[in-house]
């Protein structure tokens, strides 16, 4: 287990490394961020200047070098739009973007479970082909044309709930809905095909050739041993959800990180925008190598080398 851990250590700081890597490469390449700060009366020796209080005059990989030796320690620089600690701003949003994303979690839980359930149980019925067409339809929507979807019809339409901001319960359900539709209909799918791989399994006849109830063969035998490629899926799905949000904190203008990710990216906010993504990036890790851990917990049978 030691060795294991130790392992998957290494691959997380490599994939987050990697991952911060590349962005920033991303980001020195869109242009220079002293183009936004600037105005036209500046002459070239101010423009330098500001370019060197802000380490910009140095070549890419020497910043990055800078940079990273600077959030080991925490340190994630100062906000070029905000002139704030960059960390300081994401945690201010970052309970946001969680609420949103955990929100959009049960809800992909709650649901998808029954409807897998019953496509699997029921296969070939009406159910079934219910299920999977919600399924279908659920995965083939874009996130961004079913929040405003949801804009038009509850909000604008039937002014049944606001459509932005952050408040009440009330200025979650939107959100939340969108952000989670893909979530349920891609869960459910997994969730009726692992138990119908189950299902196929000569102790499940076993069970019930014994005489047991069709619902303790299904809850005790068929879910729990259907459920690791579920966990998995629904492990890595806060991440996915957090990386989702972006788009969906755009759209309902919700004050969460993916909405000050996007002003970042439009104010060319470099430490904000590298900030973001490794934190992002570091949480997607962490919660990939908890779904690791979890195997050997729901199947005494895997174990971690």
């Amino acid at each position: 287990m030691g060795a294991y851990l130790f392992r998957r250590f290494l691959r997380a700081i490599v994939v987050v490394v990697g991952v911060s890597f590349i962005s920033f490469a991303v980001l020195f390449l869109s242009g220079d961020p002293t183009d936004t700060m600037v105005g036209e009366d500046w002459t070239v020796e101010e423009v330098q200047k500001l370019k060197e209080d802000l380490g910009l005059d140095k070549p890419w990989f020497v910043q990055y070098a800078l940079y990273v030796g600077r959030a080991v320690q925490g340190d994630f620089g100062e906000s070029l739009r905000y002139r704030q600690p960059a960390f300081e701003l994401i945690m201010e949003r970052l309970p946001a973007t969680l609420e949103l994303a955990l929100v959009a979690l049960v809800l992909s839980i709650i649901l998808a479970f029954p409807v897998g359930v019953i496509s699997a149980t029921k296969r070939g019925s009406p159910y079934d082909h219910g299920g999977m067409l919600f399924a279908l339809l659920g995965q083939s929507m874009p996130v961004f044309w079913l929040g405003l979807m949801l804009i038009l019809v509850f909000g604008v339409s039937l002014r049944w709930l606001p459509v932005s901001g952050r408040s009440g319960w009330e200025h979650l359900v939107l959100p939340a809905i969108a952000l989670s539709t893909y979530s349920i209909a891609r869960n459910a799918r997994v969730v009726r095909s692992s138990m119908l791989e189950v299902l196929r399994h000569e102790y499940v006849k076993t069970a019930r050739a014994k005489g047991l109830s069709e619902w303790i063969v299904i809850n005790l035998h068929v879910l729990r041993n259907s459920m690791i490629p579920v966990i998995t899926i629904i492990g890595l799905e806060f991440g996915h959800l957090l990386g989702g949000a972006v788009i969906v904190e755009t759209i309902f203008s919700w004050p969460g990180v993916g909405r000050l990710l996007i002003q970042a990216v439009y104010a060319k906010d470099f430490p904000l925008v590298q900030a973001s993504v490794t934190i992002t990036a570091l949480i997607f890790v962490s919660l990939n190598l908890i779904v690791d851990l979890m195997y050997s917990v729901l199947d005494p049978r895997v174990r971690l080398h």
